[in-house]
């Protein structure tokens, strides 16, 4: 029952279509809230749940059949999309800047989120060697290296606007 409701996150991967699209925005929309708290620090603290909780509620979930990724297991795109968040996240709580759903820095979590989901789905490199892996580990593997590179991106994706694109922009 607990590793169900770890590995669906809650049942939300249940929903359809496109559930793990749905689990990825779920966790945007946490990891906002919490952000809005003033504890930006906790979205790498989720991050590193989601993905323990993840690595023990997968296995018992799948049970004999080790070998499936059933679309309803969003617990791996959660942990993703909360990696990829902190990347972002994290320098803009550092330096006390807004992220809403609006107005603030508001790319601080459309990037992660869009470049999390382009990964995710197109399994580029190590995210298609780990998903090939056909295995619990695989599972939340090609997900958390999913994550770190959507983070990776959006850094330099704002370092390249803030740096050169914005002085040329004003």
């Amino acid at each position: 029952m607990i590793a169900r409701l770890i590995a669906t996150f809650g049942y939300i991967g249940h929903l359809r279509p496109a559930s793990g699209t749905w689990a990825s925005l779920a966790a945007v929309l946490i990891g906002l809230a919490v952000f809005q708290t003033g504890h930006g620090w906790l979205i790498p603290v989720m991050a590193l749940l989601a993905t323990l909780t993840g690595f023990w509620a997968v296995p018992l979930y799948l049970g004999a059949d080790r070998s499936a990724d059933p679309s309803e297991v969003v617990i791996d795109e959660v942990a993703g999309q909360w990696i990829a968040m902190s990347f972002t996240a994290i320098p803009l709580w550092n330096h006390g800047l807004e992220m809403g759903l609006i107005s603030g820095a508001w790319p601080g979590w459309v990037a992660p989120f869009l470049l999390f989901r382009l990964y995710d789905i197109t399994k580029p490199g190590l995210v298609g060697w780990a998903d090939r892996r056909h295995d619990p580990v695989g599972v939340m593997l090609d997900d958390i290296i999913a994550g770190i590179f959507a983070g990776l991106t959006a850094m330099v994706l704002a370092g390249l606007y803030h740096g050169v694109l914005q002085p040329w922009l004003s």
